[in-house]
């Protein structure tokens, strides 16, 4: 079994690097996910007690009076660091330009859905999951979609 400091990576491209015993993590550790977030914790028989989340572009998590983006302030976190954009010029993601999403697709955080085959690839078009029928109707009713139909200027007759 894994015993000591180290380092192991999950099959989802998920690298663990900290304190191992009995072949779990167990002490310092942390998790570092391929979008670039990491989750550094203390860990005890695999579990952990205390631990944050950061996000990939520096805004720490915080489990209680958490109001990034909420009702209240909708700012990204590159907005609330850098400042709003001029007026008619809109941020529609965090990133700052936006990804290009597939023909079709919508941009569901973690990677691109496809609602055709229900599928969920990560930003490198690698397979993630299936999605299940709630997921489909959340990344639906609340995710950015590519744009499927062309728009372009009427002039006043």
């Amino acid at each position: 079994r894994m015993e000591g400091r180290g380092s192991y990576t999950l099959p989802t491209g998920t690298e663990y690097r900290g304190s191992l015993r009995d072949g779990t993590f167990d002490g310092e550790g942390e998790l570092l996910f391929p979008n670039g977030g990491r989750y550094r914790a203390v860990w005890k028989r695999g579990v952990p007690t205390q631990g944050k989340y950061t996000f990939a572009d520096g805004l720490e998590y915080e489990d209680k009076k958490w109001h990034y983006c909420d009702g209240y302030d909708r700012r990204f976190y590159t907005e609330i660091c850098s400042g709003l954009k001029p007026a008619g010029i809109s941020q529609l993601t965090n990133l700052d330009p936006p990804r290009k999403i597939p023909e079709g697709c919508y941009d569901c955080g973690d990677g691109f859905y496809n609602p055709d085959t229900g599928v969920i690839v990560d930003y490198k078009l690698r397979f993630l999951r299936n999605a299940d029928a709630d997921e489909h109707e959340w990344i639906v009713g609340t995710c950015r979609k590519a744009w499927d139909e062309t728009t372009e200027h009427k002039p006043k007759p």
